[in-house]
């Protein structure tokens, strides 16, 4: 199923002086899409965080982070489009949904979107935009890198799809090209069967302490450094690599979590760098988010990151 976001927000009037979010989205099902255009594409799920044991109320993410990108003020002119949400009414149809997922993000990308930002949703979403990554003509060859910024690995095994599976889900899948590096990494919140796993797989980690010690200038340093060999950049942005003040609405709050600036700067690096075909902005809960800052949050990560994209 498809469900239809209406773009509204402040208008002070025409002209692309007064040009926002919602002014001059297209939708991508009505228009074509040009290339090197942005597309959004919601996954309304949260299936995966209740499998996983989370608090539920991510399948409104979708809504919450449009609703607070409407208003940003653009200052170029590329194009940014809606491809709208995927939803699913049945928990049992998990699997269904993520395919659709994955289909509708391959073709985005093989019908002219430079970049695709999937709106979650729990972090099951990264599963399906990955395999939607892997079927576009992007899949063709080239080695894909994916970045993380997340509290969690999200490498856990199961015989079920959750939130906590989507890595591991990509590395069963693709095991010759698993170019895994997570950034935020909090100790405390993950076993040592996770990080044997990690291991095991050859994925590069680094935890909230560490990035503590470094400038917003050096956190990004680790991103260019993670995409240098890759030919295309999955970023996923997990929200509850936040600290939980300035993320509340997520399903799993951090305690210590990446200050903002650093997340920033990192999200930025990865835009820069060229290469970046699909980013995730997950775990978005606004059943908990408080003053919507969590959703301001992913607005503007998101609206950053389009600036900062090349653009022709």
């Amino acid at each position: 199923m498809t469900e239809y976001f209406h773009w509204h927000g402040r208008d002070d009037g025409p002209g692309d002086e007064h040009a926002r979010w919602f002014t001059t989205i297209i939708d991508a099902e009505a228009e074509p899409v040009p290339p090197n255009a942005i597309t959004l594409v919601g996954f309304a799920s949260d299936t995966g965080v209740a499998r996983n044991h989370g608090r539920v109320g991510a399948a409104t993410g979708p809504t919450a982070i449009r609703e607070a990108l409407a208003s940003l003020a653009i200052h170029d002119d590329r194009v940014r489009a809606d491809a709208h949400t995927i939803t699913y009414t049945n928990t049992s149809d998990l699997e269904a949904g993520q395919q659709q997922l994955s289909d509708t993000v391959a073709a985005l990308l093989d019908n002219g979107s430079g970049t695709v930002v999937t709106l979650g949703g729990g972090h099951e979403t990264s599963w399906a935009s990955h395999r939607g990554l892997r079927q576009s003509h992007h899949g063709d060859g080239k080695s894909i890198a994916i970045i993380n910024l997340d509290a969690h690995f999200d490498l856990r095994t199961s015989n079920i799809a959750t939130s906590g599976t989507p890595f591991k889900q990509i590395a069963d899948a693709w095991p010759h090209d698993f170019h895994y590096t997570v950034l935020g990494i909090s100790e405390p919140n993950n076993t040592r069967v996770l990080f044997q796993t990690a291991d095991q797989l050859g994925v590069t980690y680094v935890t909230d302490d560490a990035l503590a010690d470094l400038t917003a200038a050096e956190a990004a340093e680790l991103v260019t450094k993670a995409a240098a060999t890759a030919d295309i950049l999955h970023l996923s942005i997990d929200l509850d690599v936040l600290p939980a003040h300035v993320a509340p609405g997520v399903s799993a709050p951090a305690t210590l979590g990446v200050a903002l600036p650093q997340v920033r700067a990192m999200c930025l690096a990865a835009a820069r760098t060229g290469k970046l075909r699909l980013v995730d902005v997950v775990e978005l809960n606004p059943t908990y988010d408080v003053d919507g800052r969590t959703a301001k949050v992913a607005a503007r990560l998101i609206h950053d990151i389009t600036t900062a994209l090349p653009y022709p």
